[in-house]
């Protein structure tokens, strides 16, 4: 499984990069007017990190999406994915895009239902993005639904192997589930990728040792 970092936290994503745990990482507007930056801004600094594969989202209509688009991939090349909405634009223009600029990544977001997820693929999505924890919200098990979507699509064997990106993941618990379940990427906050470190266990584990260590060295 891959794991992105959703962010626009450049300074946290560079720390967090590190790692060599990182694979992209994926934004979106509302994270970026919570930044207060501009959107180019970040996704230079996130190219300067060197994250191969960033979601930059684009909005509005079908020619003022698709005139992003190209911006974005001309300026940021190979690195730039773009985000669409799963809306009927959205979908046309991820359709134009597979079939005349194979070059360009796409990333369906907002995706709900497996037949959003069918749609999206069968338009030639590079990614698809469900929302675990805002079906959750509405009393909708998010995790059974990406379930569903992951085992379609490895049914299906839809064209350009279109790949799931698990979205607004909460907590590692939802991460473990996706991870059982086959799906080949989840994208998390910072605060997610951390608590997966952590376990009270290990904690106490780690202290017993430093305490016998100390026991014997001294």
């Amino acid at each position: 499984m891959k794991i992105f970092l959703d962010s626009t936290d450049t300074a946290e994503v560079k720390e967090l990069f590190k790692t060599n745990l990182i694979n992209g990482v994926t934004t979106n507007p509302s994270l970026i007017a919570k930044s207060g930056r501009q959107p180019d801004d970040i996704y230079s600094e996130l190219q300067d990190i060197g994250i191969p594969d960033i979601s930059m989202e684009v909005v509005g209509s079908y020619d003022v999406m698709l005139e992003e688009a190209l911006r974005l991939k001309d300026k940021f090349g190979d690195c730039c994915t773009i985000k669409l909405p799963m809306s009927e634009e959205g979908l046309l223009l991820c359709e134009y895009l597979d079939r005349q600029h194979m070059d360009i990544r796409t990333n369906v977001t907002t995706i709900f239902t497996a037949a959003q997820a069918l749609l999206a693929a069968r338009c030639g999505a590079n990614y698809i993005s469900p929302f675990i924890g805002r079906l959750d919200d509405q009393q909708v098990p998010g995790l059974e639904v990406v379930r569903i979507i992951q085992n379609m699509l490895c049914a299906q064997n839809l064209k350009g192997g279109t790949r799931v990106v698990a979205a607004s993941i909460r907590d590692v618990r939802s991460v473990i589930s996706c991870a059982v379940a086959g799906v080949p990427i989840v994208t998390v906050p910072p605060k997610v990728f951390r608590d997966m470190y952590k376990s009270q266990l290990t904690d106490a584990a780690l202290a017993q040792f430093d305490q016998a260590f100390s026991a014997y060295s001294n």
